[in-house]
C-alpha cells in the first residue's frame, strides 16, 4: 500500500473516531499534557509496568494451571515425585515448570515481577510521604495508593499459596493460625474460609477466583482512578525557578513523554524477563507437594509477609488467657491483626493529620525537600525501622544457625529493640535533617565551600568561600517552615467560650512536637546583612583581594 493511501485510510478512521467520539479533543488534550521530568517519577511507573507484566504473564498461567485439591499421582519427568500423591494444582505447576515450553520462564517472571510490584509501590509510596506529595488535592490518590499496597499483599499471598507446595502450605497454616486467634470469631471465620476442617479441598478454587478475578478486577480499576486523579489535579514538581503551584515545567505526553514511557516499559520488562531466566524462584519441586505434618527447615515467606511472621515470633506466649470457656490468644491476634492496623490507620488518615496540626487548607504542587519537613521524614524513617526490625525477627532462626547464636538471645534483643531502635531512628533523622537545614542556611548567607585558604597581610587565615549562582541559593530557601501553633484563649473577644478548646489544646501539643524545632529559611534581609556587615573584607573566589562579588567565612 502507497504511502498516500495510508495516509487518506488514517485520515478517514480519525475522521470516523471523530465524528463519534469526539476523540481529537481527547487526543489533543493528553498530547499536551505536561509531565516534569525526574529519576523518582519512575518508580510509579515500575509499579504500573510490573502489574501489566503480571496480567500479560498471569494471563498465560492461567491455560494450564488446574485449581483444584483433588488427589492425582504425579507421573511427569521430575522423576524424584514420581508416585507421589499430590493435588492437581501441585501437579498442573509442575506441568507448567517441567513440560509446557517457556512455563517455567513464565512462571519465574511472574514472581519476580509481583515482587518487584510490590517493592516499587512501597518505595513510591514513601517517596509520596517524604516530599509532602500526599496534600491538598491529592489525599484520595493517597488512600487509593494505600489501598492498592495492601491488595498487593494479599494478592501476592493468594497466589503464593496456590501451587499447592510445602513451602506454601505452611504459610497457609500460619495464616489460619493467625484467623484462629481472632476471639470468638476466628473459629467460625476459618470453617467459613476452608468450608471446614483445615486445609479442606475448596480454599484453591476459591483463592483462584480472588487471585485472577476479583482483586485484580478492583486493583485494575483503582489504579485508572488514580490515573486520572494524575491527570485531573497535573503532576507534582520539585521546586525550581520558574516552577510555582499554578504551572508544570515538563514535556508533553506526545511525542517525548510516550517514547521514554514505552521505552522504560520495555527497560522494566526485560530486566524482568533476565531476572526469572538467570534465577530459580519458588522451585516447588525441591519442597514437594504439601502436607500437614511435616514443616521445611528454615522456611521464609516472601518479604512482604515476613514482618507479620516476625511479629508473631518476638510476642511472648504468656498473654494468652481463658474466659468463659473460650481461649483468647493476644500473643496472636495482637501482633497480626492489631498492629498491621495501629500502622496502616495513622499512614491511610496522615494527609488529615498534616492538615490539621499545621492549619493548612492550601494546595500543594510542589513538593518538599525531606530534609525541610524534619519531623515527617523522621517518622517516615521510624516506621522504615520498624518493619525492618519485624522483618529480621521473620528470619530468627535462620540468623541463629547461620551465625551460631542463641535464638532466645536473637528474640529478647528483638523485643527490645523494637521499641528503643525506632525511638532513636526518629531522634537520629531528625536531628541529621536539621543539620542538614544548618548547613543550608550557612551555605546561602556565606557561600559555598570553595577548599582554598586565604591568608591577609596581617597574616589571618581563612577559607575562601563562592557565593551561591540565583538558581542554587532559590532552591536552599524556597521552602516554608511552619511555627507552632499559638495557644488561644478559652474565651473569644465577646466572652463566649469557645468550642473545641480541648481538641485545640490537643492540636496545639502536635504542633508543638512537629514544629517545636525548625529552621527559618534565610530572608532577604538576612541575606542583605551577610553580604554587607561580615567580620572580615569580601574575598573573591578567586583570588582577586578587593573583589566585592565575592563571600567572605567569618560570618
Amino acid at each position: 500500500m502507497s504511502e498516500g493511501a495510508l495516509n487518506k485510510a488514517g485520515a478517514t478512521t480519525g475522521n470516523w473516531l471523530d465524528e463519534r467520539l469526539g476523540a481529537s479533543k481527547i487526543v489533543n488534550g493528553f498530547s499536551r499534557k505536561i509531565f516534569p521530568d525526574h529519576w523518582s517519577f519512575m518508580l510509579g511507573e515500575i509499579a504500573l509496568y510490573s502489574f501489566v507484566i503480571l496480567l500479560l504473564s498471569g494471563t498465560f498461567l492461567t491455560f494450564f494451571f488446574v485449581p483444584s485439591a483433588a488427589e492425582v499421582v504425579y507421573d511427569g519427568p521430575y522423576t524424584t515425585l514420581a508416585g507421589q500423591h499430590v493435588s492437581e494444582a501441585f501437579d498442573s505447576t509442575m506441568h507448567i515448570s517441567f513440560e509446557v515450553r517457556g512455563g517455567l520462564l513464565m512462571r519465574q517472571i511472574h514472581h519476580w515481577a509481583a515482587l518487584i510490584f510490590v517493592v516499587s509501590m512501597i518505595v513510591h509510596m514513601f517517596r509520596i510521604f517524604f516530599t509532602g506529595a500526599f496534600r491538598k488535592p491529592r489525599e484520595m490518590n493517597w488512600v487509593i495508593g494505600m489501598i492498592l499496597a495492601i491488595l498487593a499483599v494479599v494478592e501476592g499471598f493468594l497466589g503464593y499459596s496456590m501451587p499447592d507446595d510445602l513451602l506454601s502450605g505452611n504459610g497457609l497454616r500460619i495464616a489460619q493460625g493467625i484467623v484462629l486467634g481472632i476471639p470468638v470469631v476466628g473459629s467460625y471465620i476459618s470453617y467459613f474460609l476452608f468450608a471446614g476442617g483445615f486445609p479442606g479441598e475448596a480454599f484453591i478454587p476459591r483463592f483462584y477466583v480472588l487471585h485472577v478475578l476479583l482483586i485484580p478486577a478492583i486493583m485494575l480499576a483503582l489504579i485508572t482512578v488514580h490515573l486520572i486523579l494524575v491527570v485531573v489535579h497535573k503532576h507534582t514538581q520539585y521546586p525550581g525557578p520558574g516552577r510555582t503551584n499554578s504551572n508544570v515545567v515538563g514535556f508533553p505526553l506526545f511525542p517525548i513523554y510516550t517514547a521514554k514511557a514505552g521505552g522504560f516499559f520495555f527497560i522494566v520488562f526485560g530486566v524482568t524477563a533476565l531476572m526469572g531466566a538467570l534465577f530459580t524462584i519458588n522451585a516447588i519441586w525441591v519442597y514437594g507437594p504439601y502436607d500437614p505434618s511435616p514443616i521445611g527447615a528454615g522456611a521464609q515467606p516472601d518479604f512482604y509477609m515476613g514482618f507479620l511472621d516476625g511479629a508473631v515470633r518476638i510476642m511472648p506466649g504468656f498473654v494468652e488467657f481463658e474466659i468463659w470457656g473460650h481461649t483468647v490468644s493476644p500473643n496472636i491476634f495482637l501482633p497480626t491483626l492489631v498492629l498491621p492496623g495501629l500502622l496502616v490507620t495513622p499512614a491511610l488518615l496522615y494527609p488529615w493529620i498534616e492538615a490539621w496540626v499545621t492549619g493548612d487548607k492550601r494546595e500543594h504542587h510542589l513538593l518538599d525537600r525531606p530534609r525541610n519537613a524534619p519531623t515527617r521524614t523522621a517518622l517516615g524513617v521510624m516506621a522504615i525501622t520498624t518493619y525492618t526490625l519485624l522483618w529480621i525477627s521473620g528470619g530468627n532462626d535462620v540468623i541463629a544457625t547461620h551465625l551460631h547464636l542463641s535464638i532466645n538471645d536473637i528474640t529478647y534483643f528483638l523485643r527490645g529493640a523494637v521499641f528503643i531502635v525506632p525511638a532513636l531512628a526518629y531522634v537520629i533523622t531528625k536531628r541529621i535533617c536539621l543539620g542538614l537545614q544548618r548547613k543550608d542556611r550557612e551555605k546561602v548567607l556565606h557561600g559555598r565551600e570553595t577548599g582554598r585558604v586565604f591568608r591577609t597581610e596581617e597574616g589571618e587565615v581563612f577559607e575562601l568561600h563562592a557565593p551561591l549562582s540565583a538558581t542554587d541559593r532559590w532552591l536552599l530557601v524556597g521552602f516554608e517552615s511552619p511555627e507552632p501553633a499559638q495557644a488561644l484563649s478559652a474565651t473569644d473577644s465577646s466572652g463566649v467560650r469557645r468550642p473545641g478548646g480541648r481538641l485545640e489544646k490537643v492540636r496545639q501539643k502536635i504542633s508543638k512536637f512537629y514544629f517545636e524545632d525548625r529552621v527559618a529559611p534565610v530572608t532577604p534581609a538576612e541575606l542583605a546583612e551577610a553580604h554587607h556587615h561580615g567580620h572580615h573584607e569580601e574575598i573573591s573566589a578567586s583570588g582577586g583581594g578587593d573583589d566585592s562579588h565575592a563571600v567572605g567565612a567569618g560570618h
